[in-house]
């Protein structure tokens, strides 16, 4: 049995704090799309991952996994860096 020793925040409070996110899709690398240097560099961006239960769960930091999606947030995550963010609601994001 694997324990999570992070603390949790809930997605509604994020948003509350650092503003509505708007969906973000990878159309190049990484490494050379600029946009996304920038969120990274701004604490603005926000990977959900699924769990192996099937929930969706938020890490704030970009981490490139496969199915993985991103969110990018108006303002800095800064104050939940190292946090999982739990209760994603869909309706909350901007298309």
């Amino acid at each position: 049995m694997k324990l999570l020793n992070v603390k949790t925040v809930r997605f509604a409070e994020v948003v509350a704090k650092a503003g509505v996110p708007e969906s973000y899709t990878l159309w190049l690398k990484p490494r050379v799309d600029k946009r996304l240097q920038s969120l990274k560099k701004n604490f603005r961006i926000m990977t959900i991952q699924q769990s192996d239960t099937g929930t969706d769960f938020g890490v704030t930091d970009f981490c490139e996994r496969k199915g993985a999606r991103y969110l990018a947030f108006p303002k800095s995550l800064k104050p939940f860096k190292d946090m999982r963010v739990i209760g994603i609601n869909w309706e909350l994001v901007k298309s």
